[in-house]
């Protein structure tokens, strides 16, 4: 029999030299590891330059978790800095959500890219800021819920971290997946709302990809094409009543979520209900209600 020859392994298109080790999804081009690192900070680069993201003299924070996201950012910000004098003073900003046996592992990563990086790192903790882990949220609610805590937790984390920091402002590390599976949920949510969940969007953006390996670059361009209707209501920015970050109502969602803890009715605010703000919104009601019925009761007489 004769043999047949094995195919010879491509040459990066853009060196020519050495052998490809990846196809990007975004060109198509076959490339080598080292040409992948070269366009791939070339065009963050680029990114920055054109959308004037930052300016010399600013402070900016890092959302540092030690995944692989976050490392490749730290990685990134650091050496474009360096490289491109951007004249930026660089922070990282790790979240301790108190998870026993995974945020200890991942948080060592981050004092090594402290090391690596010589960034000055700041961590904060749920239970600093809280005065809850997650480890006891779990024992009180059980894992159903978990994630909504987690999450709502963890980004005004970050918010309070940056404003220890006293940074002009954070980035954090996404991949492509990452906003691909948004996009979907933003979608889904808005048709069958018990359905839409990450995994389920994960999982078909996967196959999705399987069969076209641009599909999900074409979804990311999808959710930079949508318009929000002119007649659309959008909820106004404000200031949280009592802890005093970003919220839409008079409690943000991390103040809701804690007073339910607190309360021992740790289900207050999960879903679409927005328990302390309607109970908060009615007692008000009720207040200015019998101040004002007093005021006509007792005249002019001063309290």
């Amino acid at each position: 029999m004769e043999k047949t020859a094995k195919p010879k392994s491509r040459l990066c298109t853009l060196c020519n030299e050495k052998r490809a080790a990846l196809k990007r999804p975004k060109t198509l081009e076959q490339i080598c590891r080292e040409c992948f690192y070269t366009v791939f900070e070339d065009e963050i680069h680029r990114v920055i330059v054109d959308n004037q993201l930052f300016k010399p003299g600013e402070r900016i924070a890092i959302g540092a978790s030690g995944g692989k996201d976050s490392t490749v950012l730290a990685y990134v910000m650091s050496e474009l800095n360096r490289r491109h004098n951007y004249g930026l003073d660089l922070f990282l900003l790790s979240v301790d959500e108190g998870i026993t046996g995974y945020r200890d592992d991942s948080l060592e990563t981050v004092k090594r890219n402290e090391i690596q990086y010589g960034l000055p790192l700041k961590v904060v903790s749920y239970s600093e800021l809280y005065g809850w882990t997650m480890d006891e949220i779990v024992k009180l609610i059980g894992l159903k819920n978990n994630c909504t805590f987690c999450g709502v937790f963890r980004r005004q984390a970050l918010d309070r971290g940056a404003a220890l920091l006293k940074v002009d402002k954070l980035v954090t590390g996404h991949n492509a997946d990452d906003i691909a599976e948004t996009v979907l949920l933003n979608i889904l949510r808005g048709i069958y709302s018990p359905n839409a969940y990450r995994g389920f969007a994960r999982e078909f953006i996967k196959d999705l990809e399987r069969m076209r390996p641009r599909a999900i670059l074409d979804i990311i361009k999808s959710g930079e094409d949508f318009r929000i209707s002119t007649s659309t209501k959008m909820p106004e920015q404000g200031i949280c009543e009592r802890c005093g970050y970003i919220s839409s109502q008079k409690w943000c969602k991390a103040c809701v979520l804690l007073e339910g803890l607190n309360r021992g009715l740790p289900k207050l605010g999960i879903g679409r209900s927005r328990g302390i703000n309607n109970e908060h919104n009615t007692n008000t009601k009720q207040a200015n209600g019998t101040q004002s019925l007093q005021s006509k009761q007792c005249g002019s007489l001063d309290f």
